[in-house]
């Protein structure tokens, strides 16, 4: 009796939420002023306010603190072990293996020159956006990268970096002129320029969207799948749904990895076709 009565007050609750637009579901993947342990409670977080700006420290403020630490942490772990010894050993190895293979086949085959300017940028773009992603797949953590906030702030320094590039290269005048395709008829031009400027802002709006939706798409999924056990109201459903929110669960992984490789892979590229136009 004590087991139906859980159930049915489950199922009623989510097929309450349901009808109301898919709170469950957003409760879970939105920001929020507090840190969610449910079921074993929550933690509020303190609401701060300064000259009229809402400041507050949320959930995807708190784990971004909790992934930049990590990261400075282990990374700076790794680089004092060389001071003792230049072969890596157990995890270190891994973080050399991931550095190699972020220099030799996506920094060096997209900027080829002068490839240890911009290095430090994208390695640290990297290891920030995986070590998030990967953060957020652990229960009662949040994906910060599945917040469109933190991958436009992204995006947004890979669009400074790029510009940064061309103007290192080219002079301030001369790549903004750079950009222009040489030959065009005049006739044209105006919409050629209007085009190119243009280009230069969709590029980063392109690695913003792509990180997010591809991050919060994998989370909905899983949560859609679970709430189907609730909201039709039956234990045959729940094999099926958590096998399949398993098999979601697995795939994410992948894509966790997948979409840090291609945010850098895009921002290098970005980057090497503003600062060596004439590759």
């Amino acid at each position: 009796m004590l087991i139906e009565g859980i159930k049915d007050t489950l199922v009623t609750n989510a097929v309450a939420q349901s009808s109301t637009g898919g709170d469950w579901i957003l409760h879970h993947v939105m920001d929020s002023n507090y840190l969610d342990f449910e079921p074993f409670g929550t933690i509020p977080l303190p609401h701060i306010e300064l000259f009229g700006l809402d400041i507050s420290i949320t959930r995807y403020v708190v784990f971004m603190w909790i992934v930049a630490i990590l990261l400075v942490v282990i990374l700076v772990s790794a680089s004092k072990s060389y001071k003792k010894s230049l072969i890596p050993k157990g995890f270190v190895n891994v973080i050399e293996i991931v550095v190699i293979f972020v220099r030799d086949e996506i920094v060096m085959p997209t900027i080829r020159e002068n490839q240890d300017k911009y290095l430090p940028y994208l390695l640290t773009t990297f290891f920030f956006i995986l070590f998030s992603n990967f953060f957020g797949l652990i229960p009662f953590s949040a994906t910060i990268t599945s917040n469109i906030a933190v991958t436009a702030t992204l995006a947004m320094l890979s669009f400074i970096m790029t510009q940064l590039a061309g103007i290192r290269s080219y002079g301030f005048f001369g790549y903004f002129k750079a950009i222009i395709p040489h030959g065009m008829p005049p006739a044209i031009l105006p919409l050629i320029i209007v085009v190119e400027i243009l280009s230069l802002f969709t590029k980063p709006f392109a690695l913003c969207i792509r990180l997010f939706a591809n991050m919060i798409a994998g989370h909905v999924v899983i949560f859609s799948l679970l709430g189907l056990i609730f909201i039709m109201g039956s234990i045959l459903v729940a094999p099926v749904s958590v096998a399949f929110a398993l098999f979601i669960y697995m795939l994410e992984l992948l894509v966790a990895l997948i979409q840090a490789y291609i945010f850098t892979m895009l921002s290098s590229l970005f980057i090497g076709m503003a600062a060596y136009q004439e590759h």
